[in-house]
């Protein structure tokens, strides 16, 4: 009895539709006046998902098939037409639940945590009101970190950690697992139930794009930590208390000729020429072990390899051959963002669709080769008609559809979504940047600050006794740890902050512009003065590595040099001046020179002639 006078309660304040049959409490989705299989909390889930299939339409089955992004208003109520987002119109959830028969929603940039919340009741609400009450899964990249990565968002009322680089200098899978279920807890507050991440490919190509959001270039650290990571969102196994993850991207998109990211079309396909094909699956079979709901492939095009040379959620060899058959993998494959239809950026620039290899193909061509390829859901898309086209024209048959489907269903049924799909305000507010959570992502900010050169033993040092210069840094911040001074002739010491140098591709996409793409050293006036600054004053050199930054000639002359992997101006002020130690250890090496990185074999792991740090390096005090 007292369950049902919960799920009761939880009626009467969400204000969603409850009955009683025979004394057992359920939400009557399809609005019948009977309590049907789907909606009984007491059945197994094989037989929720059998019973919604088949009073399931045609296109309320292809609408399950699409994820897209939308647009939030300030206040969190709905709208009917397009929410500006980035200076670009993007559909709103009312569009795409309506209008798609859609109920998969990826979130980016929020107005506030409020917000956001109100927004997730109110589009639970109206997915209540559809014709079969399907709740909608909302999906969300990394929102813990410091948004210096292209793939995360900041840390907007959420506890703020270091990124997934971070987790793998510090190593303790104890952490990691605290880590996870804090930012469970915290997204299950708001109702994101769907983590767009882990990202576990590896590191092994140094000028790759994406290196910030993965765990380095270990595979056997990698597998550690992503298998621990899953387990704390996920639970064991999923359930209501967890959220789904999406791990990506299959089978490894580290080994990027050049470095060159397949976002775009001027990438140069994945190469194995140290044959380490294998290597780059060591952490998803880890993922497979911890049950990750769902696998995200690559836009990666495999080249000098037994594999046709199209984009890996293109290629039924990899989906269905390795992922599906060697792997018995059972469970959802979303393909990465944009695979299908090209994006508009703005007055004359079109981002093409991730298509690669199979260019030709038009939209039901490329819709269809996906799905036979092994594949359940498009990410970024939002086409569903094609399916029904596809069915009702004889080229796909339904019980394929009805497949992946099932699949997706199943995840919504496990993580609880059809027996209270809604939050509860108050509590949000209670869980959303909680003081320990937030205390305790400051700590591991702190701990995986690495320690790379301590000459004659500088650090720590001593609070209140020196006089200091700053670059990139708080003055104010560092004022409660030394006299600040606007010159650096004036100082002591000088503590500069640095990030790892990048230079854009020549591209008309704004987006590709920001990636953080090419050589990895510094270059011309900004080098110069660097330089000078180190040639002025004793100097600690503190540099935010998303890749593996070339810096022997700054490394020469400074006095001290960390990396950090996100974290705040206290937290290193901290390690600095001794009130925290450093514990970090390099998640990959730091190349020598960039004749070094040119001589890298993309998919092989430590491989850098002479490097000037080695992987695992780290210092302390």
């Amino acid at each position: 009895m007292q369950k049902i006078q919960l799920l009761l309660i939880v009626a009467l304040l969400t204000g969603c539709a409850s009955h009683s049959n025979d004394e057992v409490a359920y939400r009557d989705l399809n609005k019948n006046g009977k309590m049907d299989a789907y909606e009984d909390p007491g059945q197994p889930i094989n037989t929720r998902v059998d019973d919604l299939l088949q009073q399931m339409k045609l296109e309320e089955k292809a609408g399950m098939l699409f994820i897209d992004g939308v647009g939030i208003r300030e206040d969190g109520s709905l709208s009917e037409g397009p929410v500006t987002v980035h200076n670009r119109p993007r559909p709103s959830a009312a569009m795409l639940i309506e209008g798609q028969k859609m109920n998969h929603i990826n979130i980016w940039d929020i107005p506030s945590i409020e917000a956001l919340a109100k927004w997730y009741n109110n589009i639970q609400k109206l997915a209540e009101d559809s014709r079969l009450g399907i709740p909608v899964t909302i999906a969300s990249d990394p929102r813990h970190n410091f948004s210096k990565s292209i793939f995360s968002v900041a840390a907007q009322g959420f506890s703020q950690w270091p990124e997934q680089l971070g987790f793998a200098a510090i190593g303790d899978t104890a952490l990691m697992r605290e880590f996870a279920d804090i930012a469970r807890q915290e997204y299950l507050a708001v109702g994101i139930r769907e983590a767009l991440h882990p990202s576990i490919d590896l590191a092994t190509e140094p000028r790759w794009a994406r290196i910030g959001g993965t765990f380095g270039e270990d595979a056997e650290l990698s597998a550690r930590l992503a298998k621990t990571y899953i387990l704390g969102f996920q639970g064991e196994p999923l359930d209501s208390n967890g959220v789904a993850c999406m791990t990506k991207h299959f089978p490894g998109g580290g080994p990027q000729r050049e470095g060159l990211d397949p976002h775009f079309k001027f990438h140069k396909g994945q190469a194995y020429p140290g044959n380490h094909f294998n290597y780059h699956l060591i952490p998803f079979e880890a993922a497979f072990e911890a049950g990750t709901a769902a696998i995200m492939p690559y836009y990666g095009v495999p080249t000098g390899m037994e594999y046709e040379e199209v984009g890996f959620s293109y290629n039924k060899a990899i989906i269905t051959g390795l992922l599906r058959e060697k792997y018995n993998y059972d469970g959802v494959v979303c393909t990465d963002w944009g695979l299908v239809t090209d994006a508009p950026m703005g007055p004359g620039v079109v981002w093409n669709a991730r298509a690669w290899g199979v260019e030709e193909l038009n939209t039901e061509e490329r819709v269809l080769r996906i799905i036979e390829a092994g594949v359940d859901q498009f990410g970024g898309e939002a086409i569903p008609e094609i399916v029904v086209q596809l069915v009702k024209t004889g080229q796909l048959n339904e019980e394929q559809l009805n497949e992946s489907v099932r699949r997706l269903l199943r995840v919504k049924f496990q993580l609880g979504l059809f027996d209270n799909p809604y939050i509860d305000l108050d509590q949000m507010k209670q869980v959303v940047g909680k003081p320990e959570f937030v205390k305790a992502g400051e700590a591991a900010q702190r701990r995986a600050m690495t320690l790379l050169k301590n000459e004659k033993g500088l650090l720590p040092l001593e609070t209140g006794t020196l006089t200091l210069y700053v670059e990139n840094l708080d003055s104010t911040t560092a004022a409660q740890y030394g006299n600040v001074v606007e010159t650096p002739e004036e100082a002591d010491i000088a503590i500069i902050r640095l990030n790892t140098p990048w230079y854009p591709v020549e591209t008309d996409n704004p987006f590709a512009r920001g990636f953080h793409h090419g050589d990895l050293d510094f270059k011309g006036e900004e080098k110069e003065k660097i330089m000078n600054l180190l040639h002025t004053v004793p100097t600690i050199v503190d540099i935010y590595l998303d890749r593996p930054a070339v810096i022997p000639e700054i490394n020469a002359q400074a006095k001290a040099v960390l990396a950090n992997f996100g974290a705040s101006d206290a937290a290193l002020l901290d390690v600095l001046f001794g009130k925290a130690k450093p514990e970090g250890k390099l998640p990959f090496e730091l190349p020598s020179s960039m004749e070094a990185v040119l001589g890298q074999k993309p998919d092989v792991p430590y491989d850098s002639e002479a490097p000037l740090y080695q992987f695992g390096h780290g210092l302390s005090y």
